[in-house]
């Protein structure tokens, strides 16, 4: 029995104007200009506007991609949102949300997806298992948003490690019976040991949102134990990474030899440069290092392939990997078989 075939039939990204410069980070927090370039790997990194909402950016993404793929919202059977919680306003499907921004299409349904950073390769893992399922589904949009940079308090040491949290919107459209850009092995793990580590004290239903909750900044992004999790995280992740990639390229019958493209996520120099070396990879010449925009979460990974692609890094026949992890924490890696065959 054959297996339908799912590719990525189209793309787009969106990024605010706006940019927090080192020199601008290095005042706020302390931290040497030249060590935020050098190991930090932060030249600058994308700040959002009054306008650039979590929604609407991966709006402006997804328009961007119905237009690069000459089709209309209404012919999107499903639509999934993979991109953050930290939205427009609470306690809304986000999804839904998007729909109404590409003009309240009637033909896709919504829903909402989220492991963090890692929400992207779990939407198109999502997309492709439905599409796999159900015949009659021909195209999935897949659209994320991010501006975890609200969330960061630069005066807060115990976050350093995240100061590159920035704020953009992509958006990939899945096709169904197609070889183009075909999506292969995907794999995720997650580790609950790790759940606590990182989180937003103030504004769930352990701690609602109070005046000492604003007074003492407990509204934004916190370590609970920063040595700890450095210890417990560190090597194990970099092992993850290592583990989700050989898996995905095990699903798609690939080595790691076979690799032309390795997409991955923003990280601090040292770690970008260790995951790439260690499948094979030249970190520069067969990646995209996005230190002129910082982290953008799960929004790496299609930014990196876009680049990838418009630098001539990624060319037809090429075997693409992407890889992603998520605080909580999750690790992600997939495969795909870029182009179309002849």
């Amino acid at each position: 029995m054959s297996i339908r075939p799912v590719g990525i039939e189209s793309w787009g990204v969106y990024l605010p104007e706006k940019r927090h410069t080192s020199e601008f980070i290095a005042k706020e927090t302390g931290i040497p200009k030249e060590i935020l370039e050098s190991k930090f790997g932060l030249k600058a990194k994308t700040v959002p506007g009054p306008d650039d909402h979590t929604v609407y950016m991966g709006a402006e993404a997804s328009k961007q991609a119905l237009e690069r793929a000459g089709i209309t919202a209404e012919e999107i059977d499903c639509i999934i949102w993979a991109g953050e919680v930290y939205s427009e306003y609470p306690m809304q499907t986000y999804g839904i949300k998007l729909q109404k921004y590409l003009g309240c299409p009637k033909n896709p349904w919504a829903f909402d997806i989220n492991q963090r950073c890692g929400s992207l390769p779990v939407g198109l893992l999502l997309a492709k298992s439905l599409m796999q399922t159900n015949s009659s589904m021909k195209r999935v949009l897949i659209a994320s948003g991010y501006r975890n940079s609200d969330l960061i308090n630069y005066k807060n040491p115990r976050t350093r490690f995240m100061i590159s949290l920035a704020a953009s919107g992509v958006a990939v459209i899945v096709k169904g019976d197609s070889r183009t850009n075909e999506i292969l092995g995907i794999s995720t793990i997650s580790d609950g040991r790790f759940a606590d580590d990182v989180l937003v004290p103030h504004g769930g239903t352990v701690h609602p949102i109070l005046a000492e909750s604003l007074e003492k900044k407990l509204n934004y992004l916190e370590v609970t134990d920063p040595d700890g999790l450095k210890e417990r995280l560190d090597k194990f992740s970099m092992e993850a990474f290592i583990k989700v990639i050989d898996d995905a390229l095990l699903q798609s019958k690939l080595k790691r030899e076979n690799i032309d493209f390795f997409a991955l996520l923003h990280m601090k120099r040292s770690a970008f440069e260790y995951v790439a070396k260690a499948i094979g990879m030249d970190p520069y010449k067969q990646s995209i290092y996005l230190d002129d925009i910082g982290h953008n979460g799960q929004n790496d990974m299609v930014i990196s392939i876009e680049r990838g692609v418009k630098e001539g890094k990624i060319t037809s026949g090429n075997i693409v990997v992407f890889a992603a992890a998520g605080i909580g924490w999750a690790w992600n890696a997939g495969v795909i078989r870029w182009g179309t065959p002849e």
